[in-house]
């Protein structure tokens, strides 16, 4: 049924061209049913459900979703499902997502509504997590297949998955090992059924044989699609973070609201100035607030002019920008102390056009509360009255513009509305701070500042500070007091093993942490062996979840052993080893990430408050959105919006932003791109209900949900 439908559709494209009729000749066709750009899923309470809604939620694409575990949710049934507005039939959900392949007591009358909706508008149904079995397509396992853990295993995208919905990927699919106590991923690995319109899009090697099963497949039967998926996942993990996108392309036949991309930036900190150095004998940083007053004796860590020319020939290297984020006062201490001599900044100076520079204030204060360093930790000094002492709006004035200037007559290529101020003070840290510096807000405004950064550890959530918007930044486990890798690991396992071991106990009274350890590593091979991995996929985790926060280090990770770039050598080839070059990673500046949130976030807000809706008929999509708020889609490359073309390439798609006057936004699909089914009579066959057999899951690990029939 399906076959014909499609060949339906290209013969009506095919005899448009021919004739040489307007594309929206076609599209006007009464027969054509819309299709609502909307997901419905139906969740069992899996993990696997909740990882496809997060993913929508990312990308800020709608859905409804019903969790079968509530009494009085609706009822999937036809009217559900479809009605007709202004005499035309419409399809309320464009994909279907359910926990398995039938989650529902057998003879179900909301399967069997589903299965005829699916059938009569083409509508496909992602199976989340499902068993192997004849009535998903596939074998069951127990025929020359496979059922237990895949932890560490690498799956392979096939030719068909490639020239499909999985084409951004070069191939590989890394499955994730990362304890060896802990079961990660549980998968069913089985060959297609005999005679079953199966077409494997993600295979694994079948232990103990030659052969592969699949993981994720396409299965057609009684004019309906399936996406088979046979494999447990959460929305962290890399392997569902890899295949995230095709799943989406895959259901929404590359039509529907929102976008992700994957991006990567990094801020270099007090770039001209030294960052203090952590004392392996005292356990605290000689010259910081971490240390008593007078306690040891500083040894402070500076970049060098060898060390920018390494900075410089890693860019060029690796395609990728660094953003210096700089405080001028370093260098004129370092010539003030030097008879005028400072061969960092004259190096810098001479390469400043290789990077991107960012104002970090002149001398590093600190822009909140005037602290009482006498204790530690630190504390915020009061008045007589108990109220707090705050630094003045004019002393910050004067770090933000003394900076600026300097930056300008140093020839640096700023952007003075961008702001990182020292250690993001001046902003609320807790307990400390509980609030921002009331005279943050006037000063930014004094100086133009419309984008301060923040630390995602602490402020996640984009926010107004006056007349600025916070972006907030994530830090890299990564020490700024460390300048060889014996200090890392010094200083790491101080702060995440327990006072028994000598450490500091932080985790002890902290048992949410999720870094400490079982026992001290090893100062020669902790940093290589535990913390860059560790760092590595925490990062590389951000990237692939879409997320353009940037993540901040500082200059002396990139003077004396240069810790920082076995981190982001290990982001950056890992990703590359793992996308084609038509998915690359988005290096933005600070301003141009906190525009990107704030039209996430605004566009979000309309959408979970009900206020966007999307329909497709034929090849024409209509959107309508509140004034104000932009409009974000993606869809087929060569879509065209008022005749001009559509977003910018990316992932085999395009995707972008269009502002919206609160009209109707009409976009065109191109004839060749997929189209909805014409409506048909669809007797709607009912769901299987065959026994399906069960393997054992180990114990921790999730397996789908069956039906009352298979147990």
């Amino acid at each position: 049924m399906k076959r014909t439908i499609r060949t339906t559709a290209l013969t009506v494209g095919a005899l448009v061209a021919a004739l040489g009729l307007p594309a929206g000749a076609a599209h006007a066709d009464a027969t054509a049913p819309r299709v609502d750009l909307r997901t419905l899923i139906v969740s069992d309470g899996g993990p696997a459900t909740d990882a496809i809604a997060a993913e929508l939620d990312t990308a800020g694409t709608p859905y409804t979703k019903i969790d079968l575990t509530q009494s009085g949710r609706p009822v999937i049934d036809a009217a559900f499902l479809a009605d007709t507005v202004d005499g035309r039939p419409r399809a309320k959900y464009q994909a279907v997502v359910l926990p398995n392949d039938n989650p529902f007591p057998a003879g179900s009358a909301e399967m069997t509504a589903l299965a005829s909706y699916e059938q009569t508008y083409g509508v496909p149904q992602v199976d989340a997590y499902t068993y192997a079995r004849p009535e998903a397509g596939l074998q069951y396992p127990t025929a020359g297949g496979y059922s237990g853990s895949i932890d560490g295993v690498q799956a392979e995208v096939t030719a068909a998955g490639k020239a499909g919905p999985f084409g951004y990927l070069k191939g590989a699919v890394p499955f994730e090992d990362n304890s060896p106590t802990v079961g990660e991923s549980y998968a069913y690995l089985a060959q297609p059924a005999p005679g079953a319109d199966f077409t494997p899009y993600v295979e694994a090697p079948i232990p103990g044989g030659s052969t592969s099963g699949s993981l994720v497949g396409e299965y057609r039967h009684d004019g309906r699609r399936e996406l088979v998926v046979t494999f447990v996942y959460n929305q962290y993990q890399e392997q569902f973070r890899l295949l995230a996108r095709g799943i989406v392309e895959w259901m929404t036949g590359g039509v529907h609201l929102g976008a992700t991309r994957n991006y990567f930036a990094v801020h270099v900190d007090d770039v001209f100035a030294a960052d203090d150095r952590w004392d392996t004998q005292l356990n605290c940083t000689p010259g910081d607030v971490d240390c008593p007053v007078g306690e040891g004796t500083p040894d402070p860590i500076r970049m060098t002019p060898a060390d920018v020319d390494y900075a410089t020939a890693w860019e060029q290297q690796h395609g990728f920008t660094l953003d210096l984020v700089y405080n001028g006062a370093g260098s004129v201490d370092q010539r003030s102390d030097d008879n005028g001599v400072d061969l960092l900044a004259d190096k810098l100076i001479a390469d400043r056009s290789k990077f991107r520079w960012v104002n970090h204030t002149y001398t590093h204060a600190f822009l909140g509360c005037q602290q009482d360093v006498t204790v530690v930790p630190w504390k915020c000094d009061t008045n007589a009255d108990g109220s707090t002492k705050w630094v003045s709006r004019q002393d910050i004035s004067d770090e933000i513009a003394l900076n600026r200037v300097w930056g300008q007559s140093a020839g640096l290529p700023l952007q003075n509305d961008e702001l990182v101020t020292g250690e993001h003070s001046g902003l609320r840290i807790s307990p400390q701070q509980p609030a921002d510096n009331p005279n943050l807000g006037p000063a930014l405004a004094d100086n133009g500042v419309t984008w301060i950064a923040s630390d995602n550890s602490r402020d996640p959530a984009q926010r107004q500070v006056g007349p600025a918007t916070t972006v907030s930044r994530y830090p890299m486990n990564v020490f700024y007091n460390a300048g060889h890798a014996s200090e890392q690991v010094d200083e790491y396992n101080w702060i995440y093993t327990s006072r028994a071991q000598g450490g500091s106990g932080i985790c002890e009274d902290n048992p949410a942490t999720t870094t400490c350890l079982p026992a001290p590593l090893d100062t020669a091979t902790g940093y290589s062996g535990h913390i860059v991995p560790l760092e590595t996929r925490i990062a590389l985790g951000h990237v692939l979840a879409g997320d353009p926060k940037p993540h901040f280090i500082h200059q002396s990770n990139l003077a004396e052993d240069r810790l920082a770039y076995p981190v982001l050598n290990g982001v950056l080839d890992g990703y590359h080893a793992l996308f084609t070059d038509d998915a690359p990673l988005v290096n933005l500046r600070m301003k141009d990430i906190g525009v990107e949130l704030k039209r996430r976030a605004a566009w979000q807000t309309a959408v979970q408050a009900g206020q966007v809706s999307a329909y497709r008929i034929g090849g024409t999509v209509t959107v309508t959105a509140p004034s104000g708020v932009a409009v974000t889609a993606t869809l087929p490359a060569g879509t065209t919006l008022n005749g001009a073309a559509f977003g910018t390439p990316y992932a085999g798609a395009v995707s972008g932003w269009t502002p919206s006057a609160g009209q109707p936004l009409t976009l065109t699909v191109p004839s060749s791109a997929p189209a909805p089914a014409a409506v048909h009579g669809g007797a709607g066959h009912g769901p299987v209900t065959a026994p399906a057999p069960r393997t054992r899951v180990p114990s921790g690990v999730s397996r789908p949900a069956a039906g009352t029939t298979a147990s």
